[in-house]
């Protein structure tokens, strides 16, 4: 099989990575990918839809996957399928799931799935008058898609109107906040429920947990993702069938009904309350850092798995018996500013360990930190707390200038 995947991140490159392993796998390609991607495959410099799918066709592409939200939120599924091309990921229309915070909670509610308390209006009066009605915290979204930035906690309800005002004018988030979603805040446990779907059927994947706090303990600002682990021990048997029947089975239903049956990842942001499990948000695509750690849990061929949910025929997928911690790190200023170029030296990889590359670029032949989460150390173990050890001992193996890291990916699982 020749494969495409669309992408330049960790995401993409831990794709690559298990697929690089298949014996089926003749070639990947990457568009664009990043600095370190070519080393698995080839990077395609173009982000143009009808290009790739041109570029597809002439090079006999048997599987185009998908990894980020932006394209798909922008169709790209749908120029593909136009071409007649095998292509794993939503169409533009099942992307509004992730791309409308609005949509997506309207959806939630007309399907009896459990959510907070909202309210969803491009009207600064009256989100201002629902403000007053809720408790503290109160949690304000930018409608569109803000590559994970556009969720407010206030902690008055003056700084939740501040947010609104903020959103609603454009000074925000530009038109992504031309509408606001104010919701209650739950008070509990996050966690990130994969589900492989082919429009109608599903497969669920290990229950994974992240870390978005830049620093340990969850403190400091919130951030794309620290690291994360898998499977989680905060999901019992319990849990997880009421997430597929209380929340997967209705939404692939909810989305035929549409007539945007869904056909790729679905993502289910969780917030347990008690013993209740409440959809935060859905994703569209494996989130990052939790896909670093999903792969390498698949037991078989990723490249069948994919090619049959696209085709529309899922099956069964084996999970290794595995435990798998990501730890991220970043460059020196993540998140606040771009940082300089920094070399990166790796001294050695442990067994049982690997390097998932995100924020790099190449010269020369040497593989460079350009800044953002630059790479996830990955630890594989039959235990979370050995996973972990094997995590962070690779991560005393990599260097660069300004490099920071979290000290205690996992720890909820393991206090």
């Amino acid at each position: 099989m020749k494969i495409l995947i669309i992408g330049n991140g960790g995401r993409e490159y831990a794709i690559g990575l298990k697929l690089q392993s298949e014996t089926n796998v003749e070639k990947i390609y990457f568009a664009p990918g990043n600095g370190a991607t070519s080393k698995i495959g080839e990077n395609v410099l173009t982000s143009d839809f009808e290009q790739l799918a041109k570029f597809a066709i002439d090079n006999a592409i048997d599987l185009t996957i998908v990894g980020p939200e932006a394209p798909l939120s922008a169709g790209v599924v749908d120029v593909f399928k136009a071409h007649g091309l095998a292509v794993f990921g939503p169409s533009k229309a099942a992307a509004r799931l992730e791309g409308s915070k609005a949509y997506m909670k309207d959806f939630l509610a007309k399907n009896n799935i459990k959510t907070a308390q909202y309210l969803n209006t491009d009207n600064k009066k009256e989100a201002f008058k629902f403000i007053d009605t809720l408790g503290l915290p109160v949690v304000v979204k930018a409608d569109g898609l803000c590559a994970g930035k556009g969720v407010i906690i206030a902690q008055t309800h003056e700084e939740a109107k501040d947010a609104v005002s903020d959103m609603l004018s454009g000074d925000s988030f530009g038109d992504a906040g031309k509408r606001v979603v104010v919701e209650e805040y739950l008070d509990g446990f996050e966690l990130s429920f994969f589900a492989i779907c082919d429009g109608e059927n599903f497969v669920s994947l290990p229950v994974a947990q992240d870390h978005k706090r830049l620093l340990d303990n969850d403190k400091g600002p919130n951030t794309g993702g620290m690291g994360a682990y898998a499977p989680s021990p905060l999901a019992g048997a319990n849990l997880i069938k009421r997430l597929e029947d209380e929340v997967v089975k209705p939404t692939l239903k909810g989305m035929q009904n549409e007539g945007a049956p869904f056909c790729g990842v679905l993502f289910v942001g969780v917030m347990v309350v008690g013993d209740e499990p409440y959809v935060l948000e859905f994703n569209v695509r494996f989130g990052d850092p939790e896909c670093e750690v999903l792969m390498p849990l698949i037991d078989g061929n990723l490249s069948e798995i994919l090619l049959n949910a696209a085709n529309g025929k899922l099956e069964a997928v084996k999970l290794k018996a595995q435990c798998a911690v990501g730890v991220v790190i970043s460059s020196e200023n993540y998140p606040y500013k771009n940082s300089p170029k920094a070399k990166i030296s790796v001294k050695q990889i442990p067994e049982n360990s690997h390097l998932v590359y995100a924020g790099v670029s190449e010269k020369d032949g040497e593989i460079y930190a350009s800044g953002g989460r630059v790479l996830v150390c990955v630890g594989l173990g039959d235990s979370i707390k050995n996973a972990q050890e094997r995590a962070y001992e690779l991560c005393k193996n990599v260097e660069f200038k300004g490099m920071q890291y979290r000290k205690d990916i996992a720890w909820q699982a393991l206090r």
